[in-house]
């Protein structure tokens, strides 16, 4: 069965999975797991992605990420190309890293964010890598003790978060750490790793009352949320797929986008491809895999 498509659009928030082939280490000490989040914070600020959430294990790793103009796919394969080159070089080893795609689900914000906020940042305890909770808040491998404000990079967005707690900064982080803390009791979470009607729902049983009362819900292993957000996802995905289709029929190549790009930034279309940070060069490339990938939906290598 060919695997499907991703589903991703700017302001889209996915939780995001990766796991090591045969489930081996991807981090093998604290330089490797450095290395990963210089790496990542390097990533969401250049691409202008959102990350609220993240915490590391030996074997994997969690994000919870809103994507910006960039698309998720290519800045996870930004992340993890870059990552695994490092790796396997650093310990003198070949081949794959990572264990066949990386999982993203695609959520349904304004019911499940906080709930993802605190289902990653307490999987350090879930797999006994921090004891007690009140080690979590000092604990360098996860986002959490940066929201409490006992670490601090300039990358993760802790205010979407902080606010949704109180807009005072004090009483906000906690607010947050209470919240969190409920969450140790309730374990495991598999309705927020992956999509699907029957996760959606929260369970068979929740599933099973809902048929009940004859409500039928949509659901779609790639997106987590309720059956109308999964259809609006879902409409919007195939009227991306139509648009992309017309785009290319009416003979819109990529060669097109150089040139429209360079007539719009009054460029030569060479500079579209040109290396370099010079301002208009890093816009036009830009706007050239902006178009290339949301409109086209041709795949744009890192």
């Amino acid at each position: 069965m060919p695997r499907q498509s991703r589903l991703d659009f700017p302001g889209a928030l996915h939780h995001i999975m990766a796991r090591g082939i045969e489930k081996r280490p991807i981090f093998k000490d604290d330089a490797d797991k450095l290395n990963f989040l210089d790496r990542l914070g390097k990533l969401v600020r250049s691409t202008h992605t959102l990350c609220f959430a993240w915490s590391l294990m030996p074997n994997h790793f969690h994000l919870l990420l809103k994507t910006g103009p960039t698309p998720i796919s290519i800045f996870m394969r930004r992340l993890l190309t870059g990552h695994a080159v490092w790796f396997n070089k650093r310990h003198e080893r070949s081949g794959h890293l990572f264990q066949n795609r990386f999982k993203s689900v695609l959520c349904q914000e304004d019911t499940y964010f906080l709930e993802l906020v605190r289902y990653i940042h307490l999987n350090p305890i879930r797999a006994n890598l921090v004891k007690e909770f009140e080690q979590l808040s000092r604990y360098t491998f996860c986002g959490h003790g940066v929201l409490l404000g006992n670490m601090s990079n300039n990358w993760q967005d802790i205010s979407t978060v902080l606010d949704q707690f109180d807009q005072n900064i004090n009483t906000a982080r906690h607010r947050y750490l209470a919240f969190v803390g409920k969450g140790i009791s309730i374990g495991k979470r598999s309705d927020l790793t992956g999509g699907g009607l029957i996760r959606s729902a929260g369970g068979w049983t929740a599933l099973t009352q809902l048929r009940r009362e004859e409500n039928y819900q949509k659901g779609d292993e790639r997106i987590l949320g309720d059956g109308d957000f999964v259809e609006d996802i879902l409409n919007t995905a195939q009227e991306s797929l139509e648009n992309k289709y017309l785009l290319q029929s009416r003979g819109v190549s990529l060669n097109t986008v150089v040139e429209r790009v360079a007539d719009i930034l009054d460029i030569e279309p060479e500079m579209v491809w040109a290396s370099g940070r010079y301002r208009k060069v890093v816009e036009a490339r830009s706007l050239m895999c902006y178009w290339s990938v949301r409109k086209l939906g041709l795949p744009m290598s890192s």
